[in-house]
């Protein structure tokens, strides 16, 4: 696979020799077939921890709900499987630590994230590169990629240590998605000292659509959307507290940037949890940006199973493009617009300074010479196809335009988007 241009070929899942043995040696052994239990994940993660408190147990329920769903409809790879079991004992490890480190120190709980900076728009339609810039300012905290890995780490990092150590580790992740995936990076770059989405933050509550990104669970998927999702967002503000009592920023004005399509179908439950908080909501033509993400998603999934269909992953993820579009919808018109800035992708494609002063001044922040220095530096190193050029088509998963168009119509005018 060329990382110079990839394109949405889903004839055959690409393996490397090393993971095409392991998967094979798996199925022998009967390991692809085996289920992943609650109890099995909790079990295993109070024992790497140490510790057996959670606290606050309502998350109980989504992980059983979403462990049922993998078993039954997932059809993971050995090695995805693996993956997946690690990934949820890495959660329920950093609830635990989280946990018993709140609870030694209260403290954390009166840490200021009041009024963070939210960029979200569907996928696709320069969050990221958005998110990145804004990120930069050093008056603004962002999650790293390195601490989204491992928030509530085992051994509590030391200042002026050196490099923290979860550094190595999201390397080491990075490398291995490179491995697996040499594509991934030219649809969505994964570095370990870039910012992150904080919707790794919200699976502390098992409230989240990562997990239907990486795989095929539809019953998660429909349980999910029909759920509260307060607790996520509680969870989500007692992290950030917690974050940022582990690494603090510049003196106290420090502001939250943060980022991910996620909080569309949420907003709701955002502002109840954070009613000082400054919406950027980005456009761009969805006809464009759908084909884009379905192939995202086709790929990352392709990763853990060996049974994909693209065209399943493009119906599930235009129903939630659907879904997202009108709930953020519902949400402005009960506030009314207020604390929503708007934000064009082809504006931030021509100059992305402008938009930032506008997103700046819309949350009452100073966009200070340092801030502004810093951005234009990163503006030279992450410049666009730095990883290779992504292809795609509504064709590569059997759609038209036709299937599409009125599915975000409403939006479309709603927000006086432009065909590409």
């Amino acid at each position: 696979m060329s990382a110079g241009e990839v394109s949405s070929s889903f004839d055959k899942p690409y393996r490397p020799a090393a993971i095409a043995i392991a998967n094979r040696v798996g199925r022998v052994l009967g390991l692809g077939s085996k289920p992943i239990t609650a109890s099995g994940v909790l079990a295993d993660a109070r024992k790497k921890a140490k510790l057996s408190e959670f606290g606050d147990e309502s998350f109980l329920e989504p992980l059983e709900i979403l462990v049922d769903s993998i078993n039954r409809e997932a059809a993971l790879n050995p090695v995805g499987r693996m993956i997946i079991r690690g990934r949820l004992v890495g959660v329920l490890v950093n609830k635990l630590v989280a946990h018993d480190t709140i609870e030694k120190n209260p403290e954390i709980l009166d840490v200021p994230v009041e009024a963070p900076i939210v960029i979200a728009g569907l996928a696709r339609t320069g969050t990221t590169m958005l998110h990145r810039l804004v990120a930069q300012d050093p008056s603004m905290r962002s999650l790293a990629s390195w601490e989204a890995i491992n928030p509530a780490p085992l051994a509590a990092p030391q200042p002026g240590k050196g490099k923290d150590p979860r550094y190595a580790q999201a390397a080491a992740a990075a490398k291995g998605l490179k491995y697996m995936s040499p594509g991934f990076f030219a649809i969505h770059p994964a570095e370990p000292d870039a910012p992150e989405e904080e919707v790794i933050l919200l699976e502390q509550a098992f409230l989240t659509t990562t997990p239907e990104a990486m795989m095929n669970v539809p019953t998660y998927s429909r349980w999910l959307e029909e759920q509260d999702h307060l607790p996520a967002y509680q969870a989500l503000k007692r992290m950030m507290q917690y974050l940022q009592w582990q690494r603090p920023g510049p003196g106290h004005s420090v502001r939250w940037v943060l980022k991910t399509p996620h909080h569309q179908e949420y907003f709701d439950p955002l502002l109840q949890v954070f009613p000082k908080a400054t919406i950027v909501h980005t456009h761009r033509d969805p006809l464009k940006t759908s084909a884009s993400f379905f192939s995202m998603v086709t790929h990352l999934q392709m990763i853990f199973s060996d049974e994909v269909d693209p065209n399943r992953v493009a119906r599930h993820w235009l129903n939630k493009i659907e879904n997202m579009a009108r709930r953020t919808m519902a949400t402005r018109d009960r506030v009314e617009d207020r604390g929503f800035v708007d934000v064009s992708y082809y504006d931030l494609i021509k100059d992305p300074m402008p938009e930032v002063e506008r997103v700046y001044d819309a949350a009452g922040a100073a966009l200070s010479a340092e801030g502004r220095q810093a951005m234009e530096a990163s503006r030279k190193v992450n410049r666009q196809h730095k990883y290779g050029k992504h292809k795609y088509s509504l064709a590569d998963f059997g759609l038209t335009k036709d299937d599409v168009e009125p599915r975000i119509a409403a939006y479309r005018e709603r927000f006086g988007v432009p065909y590409e």
